[in-house]
């Protein structure tokens, strides 16, 4: 979380990376998507093209409880989960005031929020910056970022930041013409419930290929984009057993 980089002043890749992460989450506005995926995308966009070091997504399900919906590793999972668990972060004060919350220093963490900021601290996190994934007055969720540096974020990675929940928020609003609120909890609903098969599709692929998760993720990935498929059906083929896990790890395998 530098203080000082643009992220449109520096290399024409990173403006082209930036220019591709939206272009990824316009897709969405159009046509059939996949929600999860597009989230999984969105926190690893954030991690590559800002200052921070992981970044994570919690959803509200429809009975006003908080689900994790994304994260980027492990560790940014186990925040987002203990967030829950603690109901307090800056998660859950982004989605109960609908304003960003950003925090740059541990010992502020830790007079915030005393249980999370140690939590905090014992997985090497120094700074926070959370942003609200709303449209209008509509809070549906918030985006995470974490720093192993006690710095913030300048003012315009801040506005990439917010610009990117913004998008991904308008598409899942947009999703199959969602216009009602009690669709839009199904759609999210959908999406909660598919993450479910979709970690144990990693921990199946991970034991398997003797794999972190993280890689038996990309193997998952790579898997379904080579078959023209959808994430989440792959993962639940997998749960399922209709799909063999060492033709996710072995793509020649599975080749058709």
């Amino acid at each position: 979380m530098s203080g000082n980089r643009s992220p449109f002043v520096g290399t024409d890749d990173r403006a082209t990376r930036i220019v591709r992460s939206f272009a990824k989450l316009a897709d969405a506005l159009v046509g059939d998507f996949d929600v999860v995926e597009m989230l999984d995308g969105l926190v690893l966009s954030c991690v590559d093209l800002l200052d921070v070091d992981a970044a994570g997504i919690l959803l509200l399900k429809p009975d006003r409880t908080l689900e994790v919906a994304a994260s980027s590793n492990g560790a940014a999972r186990y925040m987002e989960i203990f967030q829950i668990q603690c109901r307090s972060g800056p998660c859950v004060e982004v989605v109960r005031t609908g304003r960003p919350t950003v925090v740059t220093e541990r010992a502020e963490l830790e007079r915030r929020w005393p249980v999370l900021g140690k939590a905090v601290a014992r997985v090497g996190y120094s700074a926070v910056h959370a942003v609200p994934m709303r449209v209008r007055d509509e809070v549906i969720g918030a985006l995470n970022l974490f720093s192993n540096a006690p710095s913030g974020l300048d003012r315009l990675d801040a506005e990439v930041t917010q610009a990117l929940a913004d998008a991904a928020t308008i598409g899942i609003m947009q999703q199959r013409s969602i216009t009602r609120a009690t669709l839009l909890a199904e759609q999210l609903q959908l999406a909660l419930t598919t993450r479910t098969s979709v970690e144990q599709a990693k921990g199946i692929v991970a034991e398997y290929g003797g794999v972190d998760v993280e890689s038996a993720f990309e193997a998952i990935r790579t898997f379904a984009r080579s078959h023209q498929a959808n994430l989440s059906l792959v993962a639940e083929q997998l749960v399922a057993r209709t799909i063999d896990p060492r033709h996710v790890i072995s793509p020649r395998n599975g080749a058709s």
